[in-house]
């Protein structure tokens, strides 16, 4: 059996319970070395073969795991944050599929929800923005032209971007020609949740500025939108007293402001 296991944004305790257990059943991990804190594996068993898929393509894990199964062993395969992003988990799937091992999935906390919690904010505030896209600017992988900078700035929602911090130009550029300005909120999250966290605020058109400052190329989120802001926004139709929902009537709060 193999199981895919996300590990959570870097701090060892936001690992899910679930895939803490299945650490610790764990014959052989497959981690992605070059973000999964290491920590993780010290949630494994003494007899447990680990590998760093950071110095391997996909068809060595898959020799690893075909290997493992061929001995009867329970593989995990340990993705940073939430595997359905960015996590090149769908291709991994496919062959086990053809190879007719089986396989599930854990979820995991996203490094986008890690980099909400060390700023605090909430992405979704009424009357400022009901969207998150999360995308990343285009490098060596290519994006598809309906989903570039400049056509999903268009509009004007809360923007995560993954993998884009050693692109902040070409970012920027595209944020612009989009339609926010350079005044624009922005913040960088360099390594959410991990003993070495940074935060930055910013502007969309200091972005370029603030990472070279602080030499972050990598292993950032950059977060952009009024959200940053967390300024002015419209009070939550969820806990108003004068909104009903299935489990609150105004008419039941008037009763009770009675009593």
């Amino acid at each position: 059996m193999v199981h895919f296991v996300g590990a959570g944004p870097g701090a060892p305790d936001l690992i899910t319970l679930r895939g803490k257990n299945l650490l610790e059943e764990a014959d052989v991990i497959i981690y992605a070395g070059s973000l999964v804190n290491p920590k993780l594996l010290e949630y494994s068993k003494d007899i447990c073969t680990i590998y760093n898929s950071a110095r391997m393509t996909l068809e060595d894990v898959i020799k690893v795991i075909v290997k493992a199964e061929a001995a009867g062993k329970t593989t995990v395969r340990l993705h940073t944050g939430d595997p359905c992003l960015y996590g090149a988990v769908r291709e991994q799937m496919d062959i086990l599929e053809e190879k007719g091992i089986p396989y599930d999935y854990t979820p995991g906390v996203s490094s986008f929800c890690g980099a909400a919690a060390a700023l605090n904010m909430e992405y979704t505030l009424p009357g400022v923005s009901q969207s998150v896209i999360i995308t990343r600017a285009e490098g060596r992988t290519a994006v598809p032209e309906k989903e570039s900078i400049r056509a999903l700035a268009a509009h004007q929602s809360t923007m995560v971007f993954f993998l884009s911090a050693g692109l902040l130009d070409e970012l920027t550029k595209g944020l612009l020609e989009g339609g926010y300005s350079e005044e624009t909120p922005a913040a960088i999250v360099y390594r959410a949740t991990w003993p070495d966290e940074k935060v930055l605020r910013c502007t969309v058109g200091s972005l370029a500025e603030v990472a070279g400052q602080n030499e972050i190329t990598k292993t950032a989120l950059i977060i952009v939108g009024e959200a940053v802001r967390q300024g002015e926004y419209e009070r939550s139709k969820l806990y108003d007293p004068a909104f009903s929902t299935g489990w609150r009537s105004v008419s039941d709060r008037k009763e009770q402001d009675l009593v």
